[in-house]
């Protein structure tokens, strides 16, 4: 007998239901986030008399610890339901709108018992596979909060000290943010002399050492002088925001190292490598999404819906409209996308593709959207044949394809 639990998660509390193949709840109840509710679960289970592959769970997401406690018992059907797919079905509960953790926990088995034909069960990628996803996480998150920082300190530093934004190439570099903690007012800058600046250059591992006296140059401009009081209020933020973005900076380099070690070790890494622009993030970034399981997606639209690149198309009658997917995972879609604009300095097949549909586009991220959508069909190909890019044999493809009959 196969049963249908649905399981609505909380960060504090988890509400299950229990359907039988006629849509009858035997069983409900409530656990909290705890490893003893997560052992009632499992002893329930056996009360009723259940194996594991009898039950055929579904929830909204597959980065949450009750996933991890299903998958460590042997639970292996498994199916994480889009939260965009509960919304879409809350009208077979009622026409009132109202919901509670309970009427979502009985949605998600009724969901799983009426639609399980449309919907792939979930099976855990590799452990290297989800350490890279997390350092490419990681990276993303290191990225924001250094950019946060750095327009903060270049903000503060405008306001008492504009020649240190202006001495170096970029408030990101670790030599700038150094120079900030080591001369952090006007008048530090001011005293300096050019034997000082070279040996602090020197000692910070500046390598452009025919450039110095123009930057050393930059420090004597007129600059509009701010107060002692000014000074005094913003120079120990200014001292405080250089060193966060140093360890932000010296954190993500740190990242990006373990993220190509990893990646190395993958053995999908020459098939994401061989994509025309990918590069040392996107490649490894791309492969998290893909993941491991190659039944997860088993035809290219999957993919692209997932990613966001394919449009959505509503269709009634006479009346049809073209429009942008907002339902994705919006960081599949960054990836995809700054894959295809980096993509145009390595494929001349992009740039035949693109010079063939910006015309059509509203917008050049419209027409970065379709490359995107076009690139990952072709990722996808590779990915399930395991076989590597060529440009060559893609174009020879194309125009073997493209040629009239």
């Amino acid at each position: 007998m196969e049963v249908y639990i649905g399981i609505d998660w909380s960060e504090n509390k988890h509400d299950i239901f229990y359907m039988n193949e006629a849509g009858v709840v035997i069983a409900q109840y409530t656990i909290p986030h705890t490893t003893e509710g997560f052992l009632k679960m499992d002893a329930i289970r056996r009360d009723l008399g259940l194996a594991t592959d009898e039950c055929l769970i579904g929830l909204e997401t597959a980065h949450n610890l009750v996933i991890d406690f299903l998958w460590a018992r042997d639970y292996s059907q498994v199916y994480v339901i889009p939260p965009s797919m509960v919304k879409g079905n809350r009208g077979r509960q009622g026409q009132s709108g109202a919901r509670t953790d309970e009427s979502d926990a009985w949605l998600l088995a009724d969901i799983l018992r009426t639609d399980r034909g449309r919907l792939q069960p979930w099976f855990p990628d590799s452990l290297l596979t989800r350490q890279i996803r997390a350092k490419v996480g990681l990276i993303q998150y290191l990225t924001r909060h250094n950019v946060r920082h750095s327009n903060r300190l270049r903000a503060v530093l405008l306001r008492y000290y504009p020649a240190a934004v202006q001495v170096f190439s970029s408030l990101q570099t670790q030599i700038a943010l150094h120079f900030v903690s080591t001369y952090p007012t006007p008048q530090a800058a001011a005293d300096l002399s050019w034997a000082e600046f070279q040996s602090f250059a020197q000692q910070h591992g500046y390598r452009r050492p025919k450039k110095l006296p123009a930057r050393f140059a930059r420090l004597q401009d007129d600059y509009p002088a701010a107060s002692p009081e000014t000074v005094l209020i913003y120079q120990d933020e200014a001292v405080q925001l250089a060193e966060l973005l140093l360890a932000g900076i010296r954190a993500k380099k740190e990242a990006k190292r373990a993220l190509r070690s990893l990646f190395q070790q993958h053995p999908d890494h020459t098939i994401f490598t061989s994509l025309p622009g990918a590069g040392e993030l996107l490649a490894p970034a791309l492969l998290a999404k893909f993941g491991d399981d190659r039944q997860r997606f088993p035809a290219p639209d999957g993919l692209q819906a997932l990613a966001g690149t394919c449009p959505v198309t509503e269709k009634s009658g006479k009346r049809k409209r073209v429009k942008f997917r907002r339902a994705c995972d919006r960081q599949f879609r960054h990836f995809a996308q700054q894959w295809a604009i980096a993509s145009l300095s390595d494929s001349v097949w992009a740039n035949a593709y693109w010079n063939a549909a910006r015309p059509r586009c509203d917008s050049d991220s419209h027409a970065y959207r379709c490359l995107a959508n076009r690139w990952l069909a072709v990722a996808w190909k590779l990915w399930q044949s395991r076989t590597l890019y060529d440009e060559a044999y893609h174009l020879r493809q194309r125009a073997k394809h493209s040629r009239p009959h």
